[in-house]
């Protein structure tokens, strides 16, 4: 047998052997002694390997904020993200997404990876021997992972999805799913709490986005409202009850990513006019530039400028509704009157224009040509499904009503 002691990592290896067959009487054993300098230097060379970060974008951030938060400071990255397509690709950063950023240890960008809006392309930068390279390509096949999180409310929604490691992305879409049944502006309670089954996408093994939700339930002042994802019959996706009752004809209380209501229907003194008028819609404090999405489906009636409006979109839904949206900064681009519009859908972006003192949503639901407050009208609710389509649904999702299952059970788990 033999046996070996390093006495020294950066110094001397020392050996000690017996030689097989030999007997077990007592002998000198033998030293040898080998210099091991090219460890030491590999060690050393170890100490200039990059920083890895992969990193969220939070809301506001830019560029400038992000470099500034993994320690990179690198003028010629810098230069090349102010190119055009690196101006591109920072107006299109999300807050919610993952970015991927190499830094070595003096501040030089060895790559990054920024994700694109609307889409699973990234824009790249790479350090060559060459100097920086541009890349703005496909993604690779990524990986889709089923995430199951649950929380309770403390303050706020978003509050209590932090605390439970969900994206903010997930967040804002539960908002949206439930904005139907819960006024989520005065309907939380402290207490109030949620399961929800979501996608993560992983690219080569690091999650860098989340998908869709595909279950949820939110339980409010001690009402349970479930929610299942389920492809329908036209190969698009809808959320269903358990019980076959359809959402997504319903309309959205909120068209944009859950923000502040900064003005309520009614009247009011107008900022601008400083007269005492009527306001016709709800508003919503948002940055400009943020998407607004079609709260139901529907015909595109009206797009343009309208007066105090500014830029506006009105639709015209089923059963004598329409919904408006009013002060935006741009439209979705080929948006026309007669285009058909799907709930969710993103027509507008959020602006100032018209009369309004600064950027924000004015969001308007209209029956027979009146408006109502969007906040309070009892909105329509979709077919159920018939009897045919109803036992497939049940059968289709009831692994999801099992995971739902699961995560009140450890809920009560805890509680005990």
């Amino acid at each position: 047998m033999s046996g070996v002691a390093i006495t020294s990592l950066l110094g001397v290896v020392a050996a000690t052997a017996v030689v097989p067959g030999m007997s077990s009487a007592p002998f000198e054993p033998e030293t040898v002694v080998e210099q091991l300098g090219s460890v030491k230097a590999e060690i050393q060379d170890a100490s200039d390997l990059p920083f890895v970060f992969h990193e969220r974008i939070l809301p506001g951030d830019t560029v400038q904020t992000i470099f500034k938060r993994i320690g990179a400071n690198d003028q010629e990255a810098v230069d090349a993200l102010n190119q055009p397509a690196g101006l591109a690709a920072q107006r299109q950063l999300r807050a919610g997404r993952s970015l991927l950023a190499v830094v070595h240890r003096d501040g030089r960008i060895a790559s990054l990876s920024l994700p694109l809006s609307g889409t699973d392309n990234r824009f790249t930068i790479e350090r060559t021997d060459a100097g920086i390279r541009v890349n703005s390509a496909e993604a690779e096949a990524a990986e889709i992972h089923v995430e199951m999180r649950n929380g309770e409310i403390r303050q706020t929604l978003f509050g209590a999805t932090d605390a439970a490691g969900i994206p903010d992305s997930i967040a804002s879409k539960l908002a949206e799913i439930f904005g139907t049944e819960i006024d989520f502006s005065s309907d939380l309670r402290r207490g109030d709490r949620f399961n929800v089954v979501y996608e993560a996408i992983y690219d080569r093994g690091i999650s860098v986005r989340a998908g869709r939700i595909l279950a949820a339930e939110f339980v409010n002042q001690g009402k349970s409202h479930t929610v299942l994802l389920h492809r329908d019959s036209d190969g698009t996706d809808a959320y269903y009850t358990p019980d076959g009752r359809g959402l997504n004809q319903a309309f959205l209380r909120y068209p944009l990513e859950f923000s502040r209501i900064s003005s309520n229907f009614g009247g009011r003194v107008h900022p601008i006019l400083n007269t005492w008028r009527a306001h016709t819609g709800t508003d919503f404090a948002a940055a400009s530039g943020t998407p607004v999405k079609a709260a139901s489906n529907g015909v595109v009636e009206f797009v343009g400028t309208q007066r105090g409006y500014g830029n506006i979109i009105v639709l015209q839904h089923r059963d004598r509704y329409e919904s408006a949206y009013g002060h935006l900064s741009a439209f979705v681009s080929g948006l026309r009157k007669g285009a058909h519009v799907r709930q969710g859908d993103v027509i507008g972006y959020v602006g100032s224009t018209g009369w309004a003192t600064g950027p924000h949503l004015h969001y308007e639901i209209r029956l027979n040509g009146v408006p109502n407050d969007p906040m309070k009208i009892a909105l329509p609710t979709a077919h159920p499904l018939e009897k045919q389509a109803l036992t497939a649904f049940k059968r289709d999702t009831q692994t999801l009503v099992d995971r739902l299952a699961l995560l009140n059970h450890t809920t009560v788990a805890r509680a005990d």
